[in-house]
Parts: C-alpha cells; sequence; structure tokens
C-alpha cells in the first residue's frame, strides 16, 4: 500500500475550504504544539492525520495514569514507563501517518530556548496549563509575526481563540494579567474528556483555516463552551491595546524571563526545578540514587521516590517533585540527591 497517496487525504481535499492547494499548504507547514496533554494530544493526532508537514511536539511532562481519562495518544504501558509525553506521542503519531516529521522537545518552554524550539514554526497551538508560558508564546509570536491559537478546559467550561499578529489583539491586551488567587484545575475541579476534545478540534479547526486560507480570512472570535450546560458563546475579539505591552510597545518583558522562578505544575501537588538545566547522564545518576530509594528509569529521565516525595529527573537537568508546593523544599530535595 502506498501511504503517500494523495488519496490519502482525498476527502478534506475535497473539502472546498481545503482543496488541492489548501492540502498543499499543509504538507508545507511546521506547526508546535506546546504541551501534549488533554488538549495537545488531540491537537497532534488531527494535524498528523491531516497531512501536516512537520509536527514539534514540547513537553516537559511524563504520562500518568490519571491522563489516560482525556489525553488520546497514550496507553496503559506508557504510564507503566513513566513515557514523556512528548516521546510517546510521536511513537504514536509515527504508526498514524509515517509521512509526518515528528521533532520532540522533551522540555519546558522557556525564554532561554524558545527561539531554538520554535525556529521555522509556522503556527503554534496551546496545550499548556499556565499564564506563564501562555505570555511567553504570545511574546514570541507577536515578535516574530506568527498566529497561534489559545486554548483552555477545566471542569465543563473551555475556550478558544486565535491570536493573529497584525490583526487582532493579542493574548496580553484580553489578558493583562494572569487571574489573581487560586484558580481551578484539573486536578482539583475535574474535567470532562469531551470537553478537551471539543476545545482542542476548535482550536484545530482554526489552526487549518489559518493554514489552508491565510490568516486575514480567519474570523477572529472568542469561543466558550460549556459541555454540562450545553451552552456555546461567541464574542468578536476587541481591538488591540495600543498600550500592550506585547503587541504595541514590543517590551516583550516575558521573553527576557520575568517573573519564572519554579513553578508548581496544575494543582498536581508538584514542583519543577527548570533554572538549573545541565546535562545528566541518566545512568549514572539511577546507579548512584538506588542504594537510597526506589529507582525505575529509561533512556529519558530517572524517577526517584523516597516517600513522601517522588523526583522525576529528565536529561537536561531539569526535574519534577511531587509531594510538595514548596518551591524552597523542592530546591533542597534537587540539591541533595541531584546536586547544585
Amino acid at each position: 500500500m502506498d501511504f503517500s497517496s494523495p488519496d490519502r487525504y482525498s476527502r478534506q481535499i475535497r473539502f472546498p475550504g481545503i482543496g488541492e492547494q489548501g492540502q498543499h499548504r499543509l504538507a508545507q507547514a511546521t506547526v508546535a504544539i506546546v504541551g501534549c496533554g488533554a488538549l495537545g494530544s488531540f491537537h497532534a493526532a488531527a494535524l498528523a492525520r491531516a497531512g501536516i508537514g512537520r509536527l514539534k511536539l514540547i513537553d516537559r511532562d511524563f504520562v500518568e495514569l490519571s491522563n489516560l481519562q482525556r489525553q488520546w495518544l497514550y496507553a496503559e504501558s506508557d504510564a507503566a514507563e513513566a513515557m514523556p509525553k512528548a516521546a510517546a506521542a510521536a511513537a504514536a503519531l509515527g504508526k498514524a501517518n509515517s509521512n509526518v516529521a515528528l521533532e520532540t522537545h522533551i522540555t519546558d518552554l522557556a525564554p532561554g530556548n524558545i527561539e531554538e524550539v520554535l525556529e521555522g514554526t509556522t503556527l503554534i497551538l496551546d496545550g499548556t496549563d499556565n499564564f506563564d508560558t501562555r505570555y511567553l508564546i504570545n511574546d514570541y509570536a507577536v515578535q516574530a509575526g506568527i498566529p497561534w491559537v489559545y486554548g483552555g478546559a477545566v471542569g465543563s467550561y473551555g475556550l478558544a481563540m486565535p491570536v493573529i499578529p497584525g490583526l487582532t489583539a493579542c493574548f496580553e491586551c484580553i489578558y493583562p494579567e494572569p487571574p489573581a488567587g487560586a484558580q481551578p484545575t484539573c486536578e482539583t475541579a475535574g474535567v470532562v474528556n469531551a470537553l478537551t476534545a471539543i476545545v482542542a478540534a476548535w482550536q484545530v479547526s482554526l489552526a487549518l483555516k489559518i493554514l489552508c486560507a491565510g490568516a486575514e480570512q480567519t474570523d477572529a472570535r472568542i469561543t466558550t463552551i460549556d459541555v454540562w450546560d450545553g451552552t456555546i458563546r461567541q464574542i468578536a475579539m476587541p481591538g488591540r491595546d495600543l498600550q500592550c505591552p506585547a503587541c504595541a510597545l514590543r517590551t516583550c518583558r516575558h521573553l527576557d524571563g520575568e517573573g519564572r522562578p519554579p513553578i508548581s505544575l496544575c494543582g498536581r501537588n508538584a514542583v519543577q526545578i527548570h533554572d538549573r538545566r545541565r546535562p545528566l547522564d541518566l545512568a549514572v545518576l539511577a546507579a548512584r540514587l538506588a542504594p537510597l530509594g526506589q529507582v525505575r528509569s529509561n533512556e529519558f529521565a530517572v524517577r526517584f521516590i523516597i516517600p513522601p516525595h517522588e523526583m522525576t529527573i529528565f536529561a537536561d537537568g531539569r526535574a519534577i517533585i511531587k509531594g510538595t508546593t514548596d518551591p524552597g523544599l523542592a530546591r533542597s530535595l534537587y540539591s541533595r540527591y541531584v546536586g547544585n
């Protein structure tokens, strides 16, 4: 069977909004998916099947059992082996469409690596779970003139909107500051798996339209959805804020690293240490930690369990410490077991 046959995409080529020209544009495009969780795993699967040319899969986390309820690309074996999501996603996508170029980045997108990781990107899809990374994506996208599509989902409520530099308000125009106080998360408020699929599919539809028809043809609206009460609302995006630090003043404060200490993750009683990056020999680290606690390792990470804490250490020196939300304690554990 010829898996490169044009007939593979015939059903979407017959749709006038895509056509042969749109399919060619998809094949030439590079899409970065930042966060390969509930939203990002759906983004990746849909775009790979649609015939995107290249996917950049960017995620700092690993697969857990609780992910399987809504993160469509992963299997029980991925959770059992604590596979990094970007690597597990690439393995699944390669089986779905061997013609798509897959680029994995098992890392936290940060000011120090964003230009290297996103270089050559045509469009960015947001599958993240925190405002820090979204502000960072927004700064980069505005500076580079790259469209991106924001999405969020928790409980039964979700939201999606396109950000098209030069044509629409940017993310910081609409959210000058992150929401104040504790916010509901998938951990604390739960999430309906149908919601994440709907929000992610909406984001993908916006991405396809931008890539196939052009950004100027996209009707920029903020779409909100509640799958439990059955409401869908749309409003036109507001005009650009002429004093916006990102798209008007171009101060790029988030690209400069403003306000990025170790951060708590998605209400999961966990802290990520991301500012001590240095390459690690994982085999050596696993052997050193083995006498001190329970160790499981693969080529991507070492999981070290010392109750009540659990550390997952990646090859770039980054670590996720579960069992605390105290950055000071997380740093102490990192220094004690990994080093300074």
